[in-house]
């Protein structure tokens, strides 16, 4: 949402920013001016043992009532503000008759586990229903047969009202290869996100794998609300949090780089002409296809949280050597899109 909130700003629009009290400040430095408001989001939970589709199965119920109760929120926001446009990531609630409203996905086609495949053609139309009931649907990808989401956007019919908006990412058009160095040798790059317990899980393991090695690591741990400051271990350095620039030195300084495959960072990844090593949230079926999908086209490598061991090599982050044409078409989509919602 950051790009997007970002070039409404600039193009001179006042920007509203709905999010997590634990969010504020760092929405306070990447979108500056904008009024916070704050708008919690539906947190499904996780656990050590069961799948991640497990727990949203067993969560449905309590989704439907968040998303009836926020749909009935941001009707007063919008009163309260006198909102012109509303722009939702991924909140399946947060459309109005009376103003114009944006729905953002990467994945009309929502993957059910192997076993439910055939049950996908049901989502499908559940989710296509949601869409609809918007003014736009904004995906941000490409269209074309170079794309990251594969079969979660390009195997289906889109409602006439989707648009793609390219790759969005805070770190569009940087250039890290002239940046200072903040390490006096060469480092790697661990980016921890996601919700606990899988996130911690996770951090664990690859600290039990990556200490005492010769090379630095830096884990960079995803929380907004956390200080900024460095904590030291052997040859791991960990932050909880860092401003934009400085998250964008050390990714771009990295050498080889381990990171969830969550969308957002793959798509922070490629506009900073870096590959990874992902490793998917184990049941968590969007970020385990989008492994498969992007490591078979040979842009990353994947491998599953389970078969993590003592012998695991980076595999080299390899630039991606689409990405200036990439970012080029990405811009150009997002303002044509853009503008069309900005008519009327």
């Amino acid at each position: 949402m950051i790009p997007v909130a970002s070039r409404l700003s600039a193009m001179g629009h006042h920007i509203y920013f709905g999010a997590e009290e634990r969010h504020f400040a760092f929405l306070k430095s990447e979108v500056p001016g904008a009024t916070l408001i704050k708008f919690p989001g539906f947190k499904p939970g996780y656990s050590r043992f069961l799948p991640a589709y497990f727990v949203l199965l067993l969560k449905i119920p309590l989704l439907i009532y968040h998303t009836i109760s926020e749909h009935f929120k941001v009707k007063r926001i919008i009163r309260d503000h006198s909102i012109d446009i509303l722009i939702s990531d991924n909140r399946f609630g947060l459309w109005n008759k009376d103003i114009k409203t944006v729905y953002v996905t990467h994945m009309p086609v929502i993957p059910f586990p192997g076993a439910f495949r055939f049950l996908e053609c049901i989502g499908i139309k559940l989710h296509t229903a949601v869409i609809r009931r918007y003014s736009m649907c904004f995906i941000p990808d490409l269209p074309g047969d170079v794309n990251l989401t594969g079969r979660l956007t390009h195997s289906t019919t889109l409602p006439d009202n989707t648009r793609f908006i390219g790759v969005l990412s805070r770190f569009i058009g940087s250039e890290c290869q002239n940046m200072e160095s903040n390490f006096s040798s060469p480092h790697n790059c661990v980016i921890i996100s996601g919700p606990p317990p899988q996130s911690e899980i996770l951090r664990k393991k690859l600290i039990k794998v990556l200490k005492g090695r010769q090379s630095i690591t830096v884990f960079l741990g995803g929380k907004p609300d956390g200080s900024a400051e460095m904590v030291r271990s052997e040859n791991i350095l960990f932050y909880n949090h860092l401003p934009s620039d400085a998250m964008k030195k050390v990714i771009g300084q990295s050498e080889d780089i381990i990171a969830r495959a969550g969308y957002s960072t793959i798509m922070d990844l490629v506009c900073l002409k870096k590959s990874a090593l992902l490793i998917p949230t184990p049941g968590q079926t969007e970020q385990e296809y989008l492994s498969r999908f992007l490591s078979g086209k040979g842009w990353f490598s994947s491998i599953s949280q389970k078969d993590l061991t003592n012998e695991l090599k980076f595999s080299g982050s390899r630039p991606v050597k689409w990405s200036d044409d990439l970012i080029v078409q990405s811009s150009l989509l997002l303002e044509r899109a853009l503008n069309e919602m900005l008519e009327d």
